[in-house]
């Protein structure tokens, strides 16, 4: 299948799939736990970003790894302006600055390894983000040249991750807000 054969049939599905090398893989559904994470996040940072040049994007935004051809679909994206898309349709994100992905059994090792090393390769992107779903954590890489990034690990309720790019904070208790059994 071809890029262009793929964004046709994405576009008319009712479901998501990614898309790299020829090949479309299915996504499945996320879990209640994973959506009010997701949700979470997005209001926390939303919030943050109303009277900035930057928009936060929902899992629906795909987003493009123009140097591998991969396309994806992130939790949580953050671009800032100019914001560039794939086409005019205007759902193919070119440039996050922020990529956020929450962390279930099934794509924990995926999204540590595999689509890590294809976002590596998205010159705009500055911050990668993973939420454990249990126990309560937060891991952070900030790119601090093309083959370097700073890891961070945050545990606690009272911890705050610190979105420099964007000027923004995730507060843990609020990433974790009405998840049962969490921070």
């Amino acid at each position: 299948m071809t890029p262009e054969e793929y964004l046709a049939a994405e576009r008319k599905a009712e479901t998501r799939s990614e898309y790299f090398g020829g090949e479309v893989f299915a996504m499945v559904g996320a879990s209640k736990r994973h959506n009010l994470i997701a949700a979470n996040i997005i209001r926390v940072l939303g919030n943050q970003l109303l009277e900035r040049a930057c928009n936060v994007y929902p899992s629906d935004m795909r987003v493009k790894v123009s140097a591998t051809g991969k396309y994806t679909y992130p939790d949580v994206v953050v671009a800032c302006e100019p914001e560039l898309f794939d086409d005019a349709e205007n759902d193919t994100l070119l440039n996050p600055v922020v990529i956020i992905e929450v962390l279930s059994a099934s794509t924990e090792a995926y999204d540590r390894g595999k689509k890590f090393e294809q976002y590596q390769q998205i010159a705009s992107l500055t911050e990668y983000i993973l939420v454990a779903q249990e126990p309560c954590r937060i891991e952070q890489y900030v790119r601090q040249s093309d083959k370097e990034w700073r890891y961070s690990e945050y545990h606690d309720a009272g911890d705050v991750i610190k979105i420099s790019v964007i000027g923004c904070e995730i507060a843990l208790k609020d990433a974790y807000a009405k998840v049962a059994g969490a921070a």
